[in-house]
């Protein structure tokens, strides 16, 4: 017989096992993200340099121009740091546009000379 104890302990190791395995799935997730924003840096840095895509205030690519080469990998790319940005918010209480935009600001310290950002008001300058 089931009695009100156990039944209350196998729910809570049922609670426990399913909110670790919701966490080691989170933490792959997050590990194949980061592989895969790796695998893009090279591809991203030589679109910086051609001047066809620039670093938003909110912390993600954009096209400066007309030009779209590589559109896939750019929306990837984003799809990516949308992902890593809700981990991050998820995890401090701040919201995915704030960790966005604090990100931006770091990219905009460490961005080359030449590299297009965008101003909070949505105007391209080159650092």
């Amino acid at each position: 017989m089931i009695t009100p104890a156990l039944r209350r302990l196998a729910t809570g190791v049922t609670l426990v096992w399913c909110a670790l395995f919701t966490l080691t799935a989170a933490a792959q997730n997050l590990d194949a993200v980061k592989a895969r924003m790796l695998q893009r840096v090279t591809a991203i840095d030589q679109l910086k340099e051609q001047g066809v895509v620039g670093e938003t205030s909110r912390g993600f690519l954009a096209f400066v121009g007309a030009k779209q080469l590589q559109a896939d990998l750019v929306a990837a790319e984003n799809r990516d740091r949308e992902t890593v940005y809700n981990a991050i918010a998820k995890q401090t209480g701040a919201t995915a546009a704030d960790v966005g935009r604090r990100r931006a600001r770091q990219i905009a310290d460490n961005a080359r000379p030449g590299d297009y950002l965008q101003t909070a008001a949505g105007k391209w300058k080159k650092k």
